[in-house]
């Protein structure tokens, strides 16, 4: 009896963690982090991002990060979108949104400069990206569309 019960209590404690890494690993997640606390500036660059998408069908240029921003990525842990799973980008959304919204008035500029490069990496791979070659990419850019298209509303 005693043997079962610790054997009960191991698997439901390795339930609960392998559950919330399931949680990030979901695209609709992002629509979830988008119903808490956006930062005005989220909300700006995203309103911004769905316009010139609903006018132009896409976005209007192609313009990829340059070093500089690759470079900030890198400082923060960040790696390129092309790179990142969903489950990766739906734990940066919500790290920037914290750093966004807390008292930091530095932590808080990073976290706009951070989402504004996603932006625009989102953009680029929005443009270039073919079916063919979409195979070589992770799935990360999916769910930061998908945050962008639910905030913007």
């Amino acid at each position: 009896m005693l043997r079962n019960s610790n054997s009960n209590c191991f698997c439901g404690s390795a339930n609960k963690s392998f559950r919330s890494n399931d949680y990030y690993a979901n695209i609709n997640t992002a629509v979830a982090l988008g119903k808490m606390q956006v930062p005005v500036k989220h909300k700006q660059l995203a309103s911004n991002y769905i316009l010139i998408k609903k006018i132009f069908g896409s976005c209007s240029a192609a313009i990829p990060i340059t070093n500089a921003d690759r470079s900030i990525l890198g400082r923060h842990g960040f790696m390129p979108l092309e790179n990142s799973t969903i489950s990766q980008v739906n734990r940066q959304i919500e790290q920037l949104k914290s750093w966004a919204n807390s008292g930091d008035i530095l932590l808080s500029a990073y976290a706009n400069e951070l989402f504004e490069i996603r932006i625009k990496e989102l953009k680029y791979l929005r443009l270039t990206v073919t079916s063919g070659r979409r195979t070589e990419f992770q799935d990360g850019f999916l769910a930061l569309e998908k945050y962008i298209e639910y905030i913007a509303r």
